[in-house]
């Protein structure tokens, strides 16, 4: 320790001399003394450590009550803010996994609202005056759009293939492509979900070429289902051979057996009708005659995290019996927002217009054109010399284990700012409030619009014009 700062150790205020001060000054009565008493004697605590350590002398204005407070007003808000956060998605990922997915429409929040905040049929069949089941909600409108005989939801896509597999095949095989046993997001493998089922993985073909002969050869009487999963968040390429949906329904139909397709990220919409890469729809692997069709709620759908279950009545049916379905089943807020979501696909134009995540996959080039060069003339309207902003041809993905091959051409601002490297610059607008999440490549902050929503251009501006002012004033200091 520094002997100068010996005297410093005397002049450390009581805790209760900061919260007097602190209420009085600095408003600590609007934080909870449970958690204000603790910060108070942190601060402490950490100034007592300083000054016992610090070889160098220390200013006293450090251990005043005012800095103390102020610091340990910091400390509040900080503690006292959300873990879940609003942030601002410049990545031009659309559905961004780390960013929650898809975003839901407007359609979607209203009933979500009514029915969090007030009782609801959810299981009370109103016109039997008795007992009823959530499953109904949203089965009769996914039999409509999809053609499916039967429908049921779970809370996600991994539930929905756990709870199909654990139905129909516990004990039995499972034959399944070898170029299809994926992995998605957080290490979720189809063998590994096959295993906690107690089903019997059966892998057929090659990694690249699989023919209806190698299904046929390895059915036996063992065989439980027949199993196709989608390759969504991959593609192979080159010298390949799989079989389709159709061939396998025809398959399953001479042995007796089911056959189930998980298309992971489901869509509605054909996409290629816009200009996009051709992904297989819902409604094509209901008319293609599988016995079940498993996807998600998110992702492509625009809606909800879910697990929808399609298919044949005999087999929901018995899904639906599963003790496990209990376990895994959808809640209240949930079906509210996907129920609204789905009568969106009613009409599918008004889907794309109304559900982001279509509006965002669909957005033409010069609309993204026209506010990338609103948003740098806006930035550039702060007038400050160190800010350079560039435009740049680049394109955005879908995301979400979606659309692997889907390259979308878009124009993105490239934002670089002098004596601040472009780390330091994500890092500084992600501590901002609310954090904007970019990229980087080659020593540019990078930022889609295509991802942006309507008010968050204001808030990059303004965030940008905070960043300059902290370095005119020589303040540009990291956040805690």
């Amino acid at each position: 320790m520094n002997p100068n700062n010996q005297p410093l150790l005397k002049q450390l205020p009581g805790v209760d001399r900061i919260l007097a001060h602190g209420t009085a000054e600095y408003q600590f009565d609007t934080i909870p003394r449970s958690i204000l008493v603790p910060l108070i004697r942190q601060e402490i605590d950490d100034l007592r450590n300083r000054i016992l350590t610090s070889a160098d002398p220390l200013p006293e204005t450090f251990f005043s009550p005012d800095a103390i407070a102020t610091a340990v007003k910091q400390r509040a808000e900080q503690k006292m803010r959300p873990q879940l956060r609003r942030v601002i998605n410049a990545t031009g990922v659309v559905v961004h996994t780390n960013l929650g997915r898809s975003l839901l429409s407007p359609a979607a929040l209203a009933p979500l609202t009514t029915i969090s905040a007030c009782y609801s049929n959810l299981e009370f069949d109103l016109q039997q005056g008795r007992r009823g089941s959530r499953y109904t909600v949203v089965e009769g409108i996914l039999q409509e759009l999809s053609g499916a005989e039967a429908a049921m939801v779970v809370n996600n896509n991994a539930a929905a293939v756990l709870l199909c597999l654990d139905t129909l095949a516990k004990g039995r095989e499972v034959i399944v492509s070898r170029g299809e046993l994926v992995e998605i997001g957080g290490s979720f493998r189809i063998p590994d979900v096959m295993e906690k089922t107690g089903a019997i993985l059966k892998e057929v073909g090659t990694t690249n070429r699989t023919h209806p002969r190698d299904y046929e050869r390895a059915i036996t009487q063992d065989t439980a289902l027949l199993l196709k999963v989608h390759q969504s968040n991959y593609h192979i390429m080159g010298f390949t051979a799989s079989v389709t949906l159709a061939e396998l329904v025809k398959m399953g139909r001479h042995y007796h057996l089911p056959v189930m397709e998980d298309l992971g990220s489901g869509t509605l919409v054909d996409f290629s009708r816009y200009g996009l890469v051709k992904e297989p729809t819902i409604q094509d692997s209901i008319a293609a005659g599988a016995d079940l069709v498993t996807f998600s709620g998110d992702k492509l759908l625009g809606g909800p995290q879910a697990g929808i279950i399609l298919g044949k009545k005999e087999q929901v049916e018995k899904i639906r019996t599963n003790p496990l379905t209990r376990a895994l089943r959808i809640d209240k807020m949930t079906l509210a927002a996907l129920e609204a979501t789905l009568r969106l696909y009613r009409d599918e134009a008004t889907a794309i217009q109304k559900i982001p995540t279509l509006q965002m996959l669909t957005l033409s080039l010069p609309t993204i054109q026209s506010r990338a060069a609103a948003l740098k003339s806006s930035l550039e309207s702060i007038g400050n010399h160190a800010l350079t902003v560039a435009l740049l041809d680049l394109t955005s993905k879908a995301g979400g284990g979606a659309l692997p091959l889907l390259a979308l051409p878009t124009r993105c601002l490239g934002v670089t700012v002098s004596g601040i490297s472009a780390n330091a610059l994500e890092e500084w607008l992600r501590g901002y409030d609310p954090p904007i999440i970019g990229r980087i490549e080659n020593n540019q902050f990078l930022m889609d619009p295509r991802t942006l929503q309507e008010d968050e251009p204001e808030i990059i501006v303004r965030a940008f014009s905070a960043l300059t002012a902290q370095m005119d004033s020589g303040k540009l200091v990291k956040r805690r």
